[in-house]
C-alpha cells in the first residue's frame, strides 16, 4: 500500500451535516490525498466518506475497523463497512483499540476473529489486515506477532517516547505505521510544529482528523513548505512538551482497573472529546455513561499509585467531570430552546 504522507482521519465529519462532510473529504482527495480511514463505530462517518468517493475510488487506499472481539461481530461490522462505503473490498481493515493483552489474545486466537478477516481476504473483501492500540505493550506484541500488516498509534511530539519505540519494532517487522492524534487529541494547537515534527519520519503516515476544508490545506502547505524545525520551533515545542507532560494523560491506561469502574483514561480526555465529537454524541450516548460513571469516585487514589506519569488523576477526574456537567446543562438548556 503506497500511501501519502498526509491521510485523513474521519472522526470530525460525524459533527458537520452531510453536504459538509462529502465537501469535506472531496477537498482532501482533490489535494491529493489518497489514504481515508474511518471505522465502523464513527455513526455516519462511512457512509458519508463512501458518498465522496462515488466515482473516485480508483487509486484510493480505503481503511475501517471494528471494535468487536468475536467472529460473528467482525463478521457483521465487515459486510455494514462494505454496504455503508458502498466498495467492493476495504484495502486496510483493522481491529479497533486493542488495549490490554487479553483483547489481543482473543483476536490473535486461531478460533478467533483474525480468522474471520483471514478468510474474507482470500475472498478479496478486504486486502489488508491492520490493528490499531493506545497502549504501547500491547502494540509492540501486535507488530511482533507477524500476523498484522499496520498499527496504527498516538505518535505527536508530546509522546514521542511510545511512538518511537514502537516505530524501531515496525520498522524490524515491515509493519507500516499510522500516526494517530497527531495533535495530541486536540491539545497541540500549532499544527506547523505538530507536523513538521512528523514529517521527519518518511515511513509514518499521519491520519489528522479534518473537519474543515482549511485545516487540509494548511496541512498540505506545511508538507510542501521547508521541513526543517527552527530553533525558535524546537523551544515551542518543549515548552509544550513541559506543560501538557504535568496534566496529560497519555492513555496507557496502567492506572486500570478502577474498583468503581470508572473508565479513568475516557475522562481525562474529555476536553479532546468535547473539540472532537457532536454535542449529541458527548451527552446522550455511551461517552454521557462514561462521563457519568466519574460521580461514583471514591478519592482511594490508587489509579494514582500505578500512573507512570504521576498525574494528579482525582483532581483532573474531579475537575473534568464538574465541567462535564456544566456542559451538559448548557447543551440541554439550547436543546429546549
Amino acid at each position: 500500500m503506497m500511501v501519502t504522507r498526509v491521510g485523513f482521519g474521519g472522526i470530525p465529519i460525524q459533527r458537520l451535516s452531510e453536504d459538509e462532510a462529502v465537501a469535506v473529504v472531496t477537498r482532501c482527495l482533490d489535494l491529493g490525498v489518497n489514504f481515508i480511514d474511518t471505522a465502523n463505530g464513527y455513526t455516519t462517518s462511512e457512509e458519508r466518506i463512501g458518498k465522496a468517493i462515488k466515482g473516485r475510488r480508483e487509486g484510493l487506499i480505503l481503511a475501517t475497523k471494528s471494535l468487536s472481539r468475536s467472529r460473528e461481530g467482525v463478521a457483521k461490522h465487515l459486510q455494514q463497512s462494505l454496504r455503508q462505503l458502498d466498495v467492493e473490498a476495504i484495502d486496510l481493515y483493522q481491529f479497533h483499540s486493542i488495549g490490554d493483552s487479553k483483547s489481543l489474545d482473543i483476536v490473535l486466537d486461531p478460533e478467533g476473529p483474525l480468522s474471520v478477516l483471514e478468510e474474507a481476504r482470500r475472498a478479496g473483501k478486504i486486502k489488508h489486515i491492520g490493528i490499531t492500540s493506545h497502549q504501547i505493550d500491547v502494540a509492540k506484541k501486535a507488530v511482533a506477532s507477524d500476523r498484522f500488516e499496520t498499527v496504527m498509534f498516538p505518535f505527536n511530539f508530546v509522546t514521542d517516547k511510545e511512538g518511537l519505540e514502537l516505530l524501531a519494532v515496525a520498522r524490524q517487522h515491515d509493519v507500516g505505521f499510522i500516526d494517530m492524534k497527531p495533535l495530541a487529541g486536540g491539545m497541540i494547537t500549532n499544527a506547523k510544529i505538530a507536523f513538521k515534527f512528523l514529517f521527519q519520519f518518511p515511513d509514518v503516515v499521519t491520519i489528522p482528523g479534518i473537519e474543515k476544508p482549511q485545516e487540509i490545506e494548511e496541512i498540505i502547505s506545511i508538507l510542501n513548505g521547508p521541513q526543517q524545525l527552527s530553533e525558535e520551533e524546537r523551544q515551542q515545542m518543549q515548552q509544550l512538551k513541559q506543560q501538557l507532560g504535568t496534566r496529560f494523560c497519555h492513555r496507557c491506561d496502567y492506572c486500570q482497573p478502577c474498583k468503581e469502574g470508572i473508565a479513568i483514561s475516557t475522562v481525562m480526555i474529555y476536553p479532546s472529546l468535547v473539540m472532537r465529537l457532536p454535542p449529541h454524541q458527548i451527552f446522550s450516548s455511551f461517552w454521557a455513561m462514561l462521563m457519568e460513571k466519574a460521580s461514583s469516585c471514591t478519592q482511594c487514589g490508587e489509579c494514582e499509585e500505578r500512573c507512570p506519569y504521576h498525574l494528579p488523576i482525582r483532581d483532573m477526574v474531579a475537575e473534568y467531570y464538574s465541567q462535564y456537567e456544566k456542559d451538559k446543562s448548557d447543551y440541554q438548556k439550547k436543546a429546549a430552546r
